[in-house]
């Protein structure tokens, strides 16, 4: 077998013909991966670099939170006079006007006190009726109290004139003193009980023409009245009742203990918690765009209402102690009171979660 020339003709190469024409073949592929790569090398960072840019500037006027919350008026109901439930006119979640009636207590407790008042005034009167004719009485006392003692002064005027005439003794003059005496210490016992039984017709100026115990029985007969009035509970505004368990015919109703609430209508609102890193230029005013988790799609329009005086630690239970050596600062959350603007569709539901957008400029 002859060997292979190693030193080729001129013009021609050392490869094989079949490997010349693949080499010729892939070539431009070659070409163009160079070129695809050179473009994906210039592309990737200025895509990048784009991409950086629109983030920066176009959402630099902007914050937002996913910790937020609906929040509504809650009023509590409570009952402001103690007494047994005799009945419930409203079933839960039931919505209420202003005025309707909720429960109803067993009012037969002040209907006996309004009994004992009337009895109070009627004894108060008599007692008024009695001093005047006491009174009167008393004068006439008086008047009989002066004859006497004229009569006396008289008697002491004869027996001087027949002492000074010698025709009288020392006993019967001391007589005649002592009745003087005697009838002027009547006078002034007699004009003291008038003066007392006076007082006690007095008016004072708080109640002017109404005698004291009078009008205290009146005070006492209008306050088991308002008692009376205050045993049939109504709503004190428009909304949703709830928590009705509590009302049960026959259940005790303690003074100011609650007994159901009512979520006021019209009240609701968002509550967002924002980092403190996001208030810098977060104002009152600011619009503001709120998702509701239960409802997808649905986006309120809103404002910022006010920014909290306090962070979230401040007002728990416990707030939290870093006068410690181990302490990790935390990026506290600041709770920041959204108003809702547009009318919503579906029913905002006190405590469904939400995320907010506030736009707050550059």
């Amino acid at each position: 077998m002859a060997e292979a020339d190693p030193f080729p003709p001129e013009g021609t190469t050392g490869a094989s013909p079949d490997k010349a024409g693949l080499r010729a073949d892939t070539s431009p592929g070659k070409a163009r991966s160079r070129k695809l790569r050179t473009i994906l090398m210039i592309a990737g960072p200025v895509a990048i670099i784009a991409g950086g840019l629109w983030y920066w500037f176009g959402n630099q006027g902007t914050v937002e939170t996913d910790n937020a919350y609906v929040k509504q008026d809650i009023v509590a109901v409570a009952g402001e006079v103690g007494g047994l439930i005799t009945k419930v006119n409203v079933r839960e979640n039931q919505q209420v006007k202003a005025g309707d009636v909720l429960f109803t207590i067993d009012p037969a407790t002040f209907d006996a006190t309004i009994r004992q008042a009337d009895a109070q005034i009627a004894t108060a009167q008599a007692r008024v009726t009695a001093l005047n004719a006491d009174v009167a009485a008393k004068a006439a006392d008086l008047a009989a109290a002066n004859d006497d003692l004229a009569l006396a002064q008289a008697n002491f005027s004869r027996e001087k004139a027949l002492m000074d005439k010698g025709f009288n003794t020392r006993a019967r003059m001391d007589a005649a003193q002592h009745a003087v005496a005697v009838a002027r210490d009547r006078i002034v016992s007699i004009r003291a009980e008038v003066a007392q039984a006076r007082a006690e017709l007095a008016n004072g100026a708080q109640v002017p023409g109404v005698n004291p115990a009078i009008a205290a029985a009146q005070a006492n007969r209008a306050k088991a009245t308002l008692d009376i009035a205050r045993t049939v509970v109504r709503a004190p505004t428009d909304g949703v009742v709830t928590q009705v368990s509590r009302l049960q015919v026959g259940q005790m109703v303690f003074p100011g203990a609650p007994m159901v609430s009512i979520v006021r209508d019209g009240s609701a609102r968002v509550e967002a918690n924002f980092k403190e890193t996001d208030l810098n230029h977060m104002r009152p005013g600011q619009r503001a765009e709120i998702e509701i988790d239960a409802y997808p799609g649905l986006k309120l329009q809103g404002h910022v209402e006010s920014i909290g005086a306090g962070t979230g630690s401040e007002f728990s239970v416990l707030p939290a102690q870093n006068a410690t050596g181990n302490w990790v600062k935390v990026i506290q959350r600041v709770p920041v009171r959204i108003a809702i603007d547009s009318k919503s569709e579906r029913p905002l539901i006190a405590g469904l979660s939400s995320d907010v957008t506030v736009h707050v400029g550059k």
